[in-house]
């Protein structure tokens, strides 16, 4: 394809900002537009689909109190009137029109929104993209008829059984900042949204310097660099760094070990939560990788963690999970406890935790089983392009793109020395929170009124 003159330099004067291709997978191609937007490209002739994906860095962790949730309301409002569609009714039509699927999500550390469409259609889905993503018109009739759908979703989370126990573990677990925590974010709050409080997160976080596209699928790297130039590279950057002028307040540690008891009428079985504060991606990178490969070990079925725990029937679900974050990511134990035995599975895996870091706890065996499993999923992953392009933003997001194509590189980098350091750094002997889930005939029944009746 031809390219103007005006093209040809630009894409000279910024070729020093692309990636080295050796960094990356074959097929992939990365650039940073002179504005600051970061543009991955992924060719997948395999099919004549394209998706078209914007990754922003807000999410939860941006949210005081009065903006909780907030950050998924305006995810909501991105699917709705801009300059260029006068309304939702108008959007929902285009998108039609050019054979769109389309969603978004919002979490702790990116918000993204993404168009699945014919690859012929690329150019005006990348014209759709850019209305919706620089142009919102925030319409405060849409947004008086969004209030019940996004506070809706906050509801169907409530019908969750353990969503008392989540809740209060997370305020717990993070004190004044949980909205920084919980996307979700708070009722009053979502129901209080208005046009202002959206033009603020605007004004905040939707910089192209603040933003990745991604366009992956049937498509040719050189000509979508230069179709996005020509969309989006009018685009003004902010002029600031988000993250230096409104800076995330880092997370007060966990001071001493924190036990409650909550209730819920839709608990069917007991269930505990148990959380420390973990490595993030500013301050202890290896320890993510670390922490992925450890959980991975404990919940394998032959695992001395599952065995002695759920086979011996103690408790009917055992799981730990850590959450990678750039600002202090949280390691989690789930534990559905068998009724009649809290008191004694409790006290079984307080033995565990003792032994975590010891050198028989875990084989050879499951160490490189883990690893080589957690290779196979990323693996498969990138095989499912679209659904790649999701993981890829939120890696963007958390750390780099590096950190997700070096994600089976450092898997495999994993000692038994460094599951040791992780564990003997954030988790024995480390003060942590511990929730118990109970119906209230449950607690009746079983006389317990706090969490340290069962630690006697």
């Amino acid at each position: 394809m031809k390219r103007t003159f005006i093209a040809l330099l630009a894409f000279i004067i910024n070729a020093s900002l692309i990636f080295a291709q050796s960094s990356m997978p074959a097929g992939y191609y990365f650039k940073t537009l002179p504005n600051g937007l970061d543009v991955l490209v992924v060719e997948d002739k395999s099919v004549p689909i394209a998706t078209i994906e914007i990754n922003v860095k807000n999410g939860a962790y941006t949210e005081s109190p009065e903006f909780s949730g907030l950050s998924h309301f305006y995810e909501h409002m991105f699917f709705k009137a801009n300059k260029d569609i006068p309304s939702q009714e108008e959007y929902l039509k285009k998108a039609n029109s050019l054979g769109m699927a389309w969603n978004g999500t919002t979490s702790t550390n990116r918000v993204n929104y993404f168009f699945t469409l014919p690859s012929r259609n690329l150019d005006e889905g990348l014209k759709f993209m850019n209305s919706a993503i620089r142009y919102p018109l925030f319409l405060e009739d849409e947004m008086t008829k969004e209030h019940p759908v996004v506070n809706g979703e906050f509801q169907r989370g409530e019908s969750n059984p353990e969503f008392n126990l989540y809740y209060e573990w997370e305020e717990k677990m993070w004190g004044a900042d949980k909205s920084r925590k919980i996307p979700i974010g708070d009722h009053d709050v979502i129901l209080s949204a208005t046009p202002e409080k959206m033009k603020a997160i605007q004004q905040k976080y939707y910089w192209p310097n603040n933003s990745l596209l991604i366009v992956a699928g049937d498509v040719d790297h050189d000509a979508v660099f230069e179709k996005v130039q020509g969309v989006f590279g009018d685009w003004a950057s902010s002029g600031f760094d988000p993250f230096k002028k409104y800076p995330v307040p880092e997370f007060k540690p966990i001071k001493e070990d924190i036990y409650f008891v909550t209730t819920s009428e839709n608990a069917q079985a007991p269930v505990i939560y148990i959380g420390w504060h973990g490595p993030d991606t500013r301050k202890d990178v290896p320890a993510t990788y670390t922490a992925d490969v450890f959980s991975y070990i404990l919940n394998l079925e032959s695992s001395k963690f599952s065995k002695e725990l759920v086979d011996s029937g103690l408790a009917l679900e055992a799981y730990i999970g850590y959450s990678t974050d750039i600002y202090t990511g949280p390691i989690q134990v789930r534990i559905v406890p068998n009724p009649k035995k809290i008191k004694e599975c409790l006290a079984e895996l307080e033995k565990h935790i003792d032994m975590w870091d010891s050198d028989s706890y875990f084989t050879d065996e499951q160490l490189e089983m883990a690893k080589s499993q957690l290779a196979i999923q990323e693996k498969y992953q990138m095989e499912q392009t679209s659904s790649f392009s999701h993981s890829l933003g939120f890696f963007w997001a958390i750390k780099d793109l590096d950190y997700g194509f070096k994600y089976i590189e450092n898997i495999n980098k994993v000692t038994r020395a460094d599951i040791k350091k992780y564990v003997q750094k954030y988790i024995k002997d480390k003060p942590k929170v511990s929730g118990l889930l109970l119906s209230p005939s449950m607690q009746q029944t079983m006389g317990i009124k706090k969490f340290e009746d069962l630690l006697n």
